[in-house]
């Protein structure tokens, strides 16, 4: 009996060492599905949190300030875009526009990172949750469309007007019996005496006169001609209609005569004292009208493109802070201040009560209108990083997608015009965007590092080119080509944007680099062409229209003598014959979309034609 329960009892023993066995075997073989990061596929990089470009694979502190790095968790977003889309095109982080079909590194040497299709938007956007937001004081402002206005503000000093200024001379030799007008600053009006003189040419010229009128014949025509010959020697000597009639009426010649003033006006030079004798032409008094003043005004040169004639300018004076003149744009002279870089411009007033005295300072705001309507977005959301321009728009869902913006002139109250990137009605961030652009600059880091994966890189060049998005091909454009005017006298000036020339008024017409080095200025034109590739055959004598699309002709220019532009050297013969048959392809509508294969335009979608010139 007692031998029976020994070995029930070594049987219960062994299951149940045999029980927990399997059950420690279970445990841990478990962990090792999910805790094993290679395992799953996950790899964890760390990161300091003062110095986010520093990004390591392993664990450690930061080299720059000794901090414990911390880990960073792969954002869910990115790696469902990453995952099972495929790759349009890379692209760099470090300057907007430039793209390659292949994995390459950008100008800046720095590699370029995937764009996935339709994950470009979130993998750029990023995901803030509301309470960060009000910790990192981050405001947001719509954006909308209004007025793009500049304004301008200098300094300029008052001066007289030179079209109203006289100057009060005589026409014969005499002396100062009298002045009437002895002090300088004194105001005249038109008709009074200045001062009154006698000459012995003027008093002879007066009997003459009275004697030709004392004439008993008065039907006798040598008479007739003396008498008007002697009224006008008196009319020349500037001797007026109603002195001569009360001449006639007296019947006796005077010792003086009086000088009357020619204009209402301030006396501002006096050079005549009284028994002073004076020459002939002499510069007696000069006067000036201060009803309407001029204002010389000093504009730099990069704001004379915003300077019209007839605008209205604003004055203010420092004695009478109270209140503004406004008068008129009238003149902006042709020459530059080699020491200030100012140019003068030319303001006109009326001055009534006579506040703008000429010698004041004042200083001058002018407004111009260069658009009545316009996109406009604040100073204050604007990032600057050398020529990239970076603007955070808010997104639902608490997310902010930074895009890169081309600006245009600076308006009035901090406000910029938005040429591209942005769209009316979007939210841009004013304040706080400094932190989110470090945790784009983090993100993009964080890709790069990881590399893509399971992506087909096999993309060939057209089809890059097509699958492009609109702003690059934007910035190809405005990067790769230039506008002219077609009128040779003006080929010598290009312009970055389409518009008319401000010379002739002819609309500018687009050119290639290449086209480009054949315009030379001062040249000899040996035809006009069409500016389209496929109509290159088109050679007329004179500028005018394309026969074939209407665009504008532009003019070919003869090439440089050979002296100063030698040959490249031989090549070989197997080389300059794969480069002869180099064949490509462009666009009819936009020329500056090259390709080395057939394919779409990534602008217009319209099917590329071969070139008919190859490249060599």
């Amino acid at each position: 009996m007692k031998l029976k329960l020994k070995i029930a009892a070594l049987l219960l023993l062994l299951t149940a060492i045999v029980g927990a066995g399997v059950f420690v075997a279970g445990c841990s073989k478990a962990p090792d599905k999910t805790a094993d990061p290679a395992a799953s596929g996950s790899k964890t990089l760390y990161t300091c949190g003062m110095h986010p470009w520093i990004i390591q694979d392993h664990p450690g502190n930061c080299p720059i300030c000794g901090m414990k790095l911390e880990a960073v968790h792969k954002n869910a977003t990115t790696d469902s875009a990453s995952g099972g889309h495929k790759i349009l095109y890379y692209k760099s982080t470090m300057k907007a526009g430039e793209t390659s079909p292949v994995p390459a590194k950008d100008s800046m040497g720095m590699d370029m990172v995937p764009v996935y299709a339709g994950g470009d938007t979130e993998s750029t956007a990023i995901a803030v949750d509301p309470q960060t937001i009000q910790t990192m004081n981050i405001q947001t402002t719509e954006i909308a469309r209004g007025p793009l206005r500049r304004t301008i503000r200098t300094v300029g000093t008052i001066d007289y007007n030179e079209t109203t200024l006289a100057d009060v001379t005589t026409k014969f030799k005499g002396w100062i019996e009298k002045l009437d007008v002895d002090a300088t600053g004194q105001l005249v009006h038109r008709g009074e005496p200045l001062f009154a003189i006698y000459s012995p040419d003027l008093y002879s010229a007066e009997v003459e006169y009275l004697l030709t009128l004392n004439q008993s014949s008065t039907n006798d025509p040598g008479a007739a001609v003396l008498r008007e010959s002697a009224a006008n020697k008196l009319k020349f000597y500037d001797i007026s209609e109603a002195q001569v009639a009360d001449l006639d009426k007296t019947g006796k010649p005077r010792k003086t005569l009086q000088i009357l003033a020619p204009i209402d006006g301030f006396v501002i030079q006096k050079n005549v004292v009284e028994g002073q004798m004076v020459d002939a032409g002499m510069k007696l008094y000069q006067l000036a009208d201060l009803g309407i003043v001029w204002v010389y005004a000093q504009v730099y040169e990069q704001d004379l493109p915003y300077i019209r004639l007839g605008q209205e300018a604003v004055v203010k004076i420092s004695s009478l802070p109270d209140r503004e003149f406004r008068g008129r744009v009238t003149y902006v002279y042709p020459n530059v201040d080699e020491k200030t870089r100012t140019a003068r411009v030319r303001l006109e007033f009326e001055n009534p009560g006579y506040f703008l005295k000429p010698g004041m300072f004042v200083s001058v705001k002018i407004i111009s209108e260069l658009a009545p309507s316009a996109l406009l977005v604040p100073d204050s959301a604007i990032l600057r990083s050398g020529e990239k321009n970076t603007v955070f728009v808010a997104l639902p869902g608490g997310k902010f997608d930074p895009r890169t913006v081309v600006l245009g002139p600076q308006a009035e109250n901090d406000m910029y015009q938005v040429i591209s990137g942005l769209r009316d009605g979007e939210r841009v961030v004013t304040s706080g965007q400094f932190m989110l652009d470090s945790e784009s600059q983090l993100r993009e880091a964080i890709q790069k590092m990881r590399g893509p994966t399971g992506a087909d890189v096999n993309v060939p060049a057209v089809t890059s080119m097509t699958n492009m998005e609109p702003a690059t091909s934007t910035n190809v454009v405005k990067e790769g080509m230039v506008y002219v005017c077609p009128m040779p006298a003006h080929v010598s000036i290009t312009y970055d944007h389409p518009g008319n020339c401000p010379i002739c008024g002819m609309a500018l017409v687009p050119v290639t680099p290449g086209e480009l080095k054949q315009l030379q200025p001062g040249g000899k034109v040996l035809y006009y062409t069409c500016p389209m590739p496929e109509h290159n055959s088109v050679h007329e004598d004179k500028p005018g229209k394309c026969p074939i699309c209407g665009m504008t002709l532009i003019p070919v220019m003869a090439a440089p003598d050979a002296g100063t532009n030698p040959a490249p050297p031989a090549t070989n013969s197997s080389s300059a014959t794969n480069s002869a048959a180099k064949q490509l392809y462009t666009c009819p509508m936009h020329p500056e979309v090259i390709s080395d294969k057939p394919g779409k335009c990534p602008i217009c979608e319209m099917n590329l034609v071969p070139v008919k010139t190859p490249v060599r």
